[in-house]
């Protein structure tokens, strides 16, 4: 008898097991499986609309259709959130460039964002500048002034090419390490990702921001046609970002050429020969974008509708392609499990919110704003703070869920791994709590940075950091559909798991809630 009470008493002390819903969790895979969606939805965001710049008519575009697409589905209270981006949207229309001298061939780039078309096609002579790096701002204005003369009504390659070696690794990312990923999530040891700190700034010295800035007012004073950056990238991939001002005014028509042209081009002029260059840029500045939008649809809950889960990712991308990897797949992943759930007709506790925001490539400016709006921050909470029960995130790629990291105590990462538990056959691996309240990396960061439950789910990151991320081949062809049907069947089971706990996901109490990181240090003055 002693002994039986003492195993009731052990029992009694021992943490809860999550209680899971076989019979659903078998449902929502075989919806998953046999009726899924995922790619349709990712071919329309992808090829209908193509690049999703924050502030252009296509981002806006696609954050209709989506309101209106999970409408369609059944979800409610489907509208566009506003958020003021403070800058008037930008979108390029078409651009075309070309070798003419010394020899004749057809140029390979993207147009910068933020910057003005060029009057017509263009044609000059190619010059080459290199400013110096880490200098004062007298010393750049002094190099400056000596390539002044030589800028006037030409066409402005910037910065030496960088020699990008050839390869001899195996090849781009594909499915990560099982042994890697085990001592990742391993709950007695859990290995928490910490993002690297930014580089501080020289005293004294410029950044390499300022002096881009700087170059840029330099070649609108001294009325050079065109600025054409090196990509620096191998195989033809370019990233192109955008003018940092926002302000077509502050900058000359910019392109990014890929390397390979690029190194052409610089090894002519080394020569000595007379490169002559033809660009025709015409991009168009869209006034109404200073007001950019968050999608967001509902399942209403039953006993508990007014906590809520979120499942999230941003709908923006840039520009240079179609923004498939990033994040077409991630929002249609999101979608989809929720299409999965509403065809299901299952009726969670809590109401499980569908949430697509843009601004993430300029800094996840719609989940703070969403966040700032809805929730404030663990110092100084709204109403609304203590109803969320999580907040999932997909921005990694194409790549299948393999698991989950939540900001939280240790408790809370026990609530999804136990959750994921049933889904090691589709590889997942399990999850792990974060004490990380600095933001950065994707939109789950704008939750934690606040106190809140922010959910990064981890994912292959499939030809992700070496091909797709924002580089000009993040199209629809590189994405993987049974991966995107893994992670729709892991994210709506998982949210139906959260969607039905007795309690909300533990959270940090007042004694243990980590503190808020301290504000950036402000730039250094030009």
């Amino acid at each position: 008898m002693k002994y039986l009470l003492l195993l009731a008493l052990a029992a009694s002390l021992a943490p809860a097991q999550e209680k899971i819903d076989a019979d659903a969790n078998s449902r929502i895979r075989r919806e998953a499986k046999e009726h899924s969606q995922v790619m349709q939805t990712a071919h329309v965001i992808t090829d209908r609309f193509g690049g999703r710049l924050t502030g252009s008519p296509s981002h806006e575009a696609a954050a209709k259709w989506a309101a209106a697409r999970l409408t369609e589905w059944g979800l409610q209270n489907a509208k566009l959130e506003p958020w003021d981006f403070g800058h008037p949207g930008w979108s390029t229309e078409r651009s075309t460039g070309f070798l003419l001298t010394p020899a004749k061939d057809t140029l390979t780039f993207e147009v910068l964002s933020w910057t003005p078309s060029t009057k017509g096609a263009v044609r000059a002579a190619a010059v080459q500048i290199v400013p110096p790096e880490k200098v004062t701002a007298e010393e750049l204005k002094t190099y400056l002034a000596t390539v002044k003369d030589k800028v006037k009504g030409r066409i402005v390659l910037v910065g030496k090419v960088k020699v990008v070696p050839v390869s001899f690794a195996a090849g781009p990312g594909k499915r990560s390490d099982d042994a890697t990923l085990k001592r990742r999530f391993d709950n007695a040891n859990p290995q928490e990702f910490q993002r690297p700190e930014p580089p501080k700034p020289e005293p004294g010295k410029l950044t390499a921001r300022q002096i881009d800035e700087q170059v840029d007012a330099f070649l609108v004073a001294s009325k050079a046609l065109v600025r054409v950056n090196d990509a620096a990238r191998e195989h033809g991939q370019i990233r192109a970002f955008n003018n940092r001002t926002f302000d077509v005014a502050k900058a000359v028509p910019t392109v990014v050429l890929r390397n390979e042209d690029y190194g052409r081009i610089d090894r002519l002029l080394a020569d000595g020969d007379a490169v002559t260059l033809e660009f025709d840029i015409r991009n168009s500045v869209y006034a109404p974008g200073k007001t950019s939008y968050n999608v967001v649809a509902e399942i209403p809950g039953t006993d508990k509708a007014d906590e809520v889960v979120i499942l999230g990712g941003h709908l923006d991308s840039w520009h240079a392609a179609t923004g498939a990897t990033d994040n077409a797949i991630g929002s249609a992943v999101m979608m989809e499990a929720a299409r999965i759930l509403q065809a299901l007709q299952l009726k969670p506790r809590r109401t499980i919110r569908v949430a697509l925001w843009s601004g993430e490539e300029q800094g996840l400016l719609g989940s703070k704003a969403y966040v700032k709006q809805h929730y404030g921050t663990f110092e100084n909470p709204k109403a609304e703070y203590a109803k969320l029960a999580a907040y999932l995130n997909c921005d990694t790629g194409t790549g299948r869920i393999r698991g989950a990291s939540v900001f939280g105590p240790p408790e809370a990462g026990k609530v999804f791994r136990e959750a994921l538990a049933p889904f090691a056959d589709l590889a997942v691996a399990g999850a792990t709590a974060s004490k990380t309240r600095r933001e950065g990396g994707s939109d789950h960061t704008s939750f934690s940075v606040t106190g809140l439950p922010g959910v990064g789910l981890a994912t292959d990151m499939i030809e992700y950091m070496t091909h797709t991320w924002h580089t000009n081949l993040d199209t629809y062809e590189r994405l993987v559909p049974e991966d995107a049907v893994q992670s729709s069947t892991v994210v709506a089971a998982l949210a139906w798991h959260l969607a039905n706990r007795d309690q909300m996901v533990p959270r940090f109490s007042k004694e243990t809630m980590p503190a808020p990181p301290p504000p950036p240090l402000p730039a250094p003055k030009s």
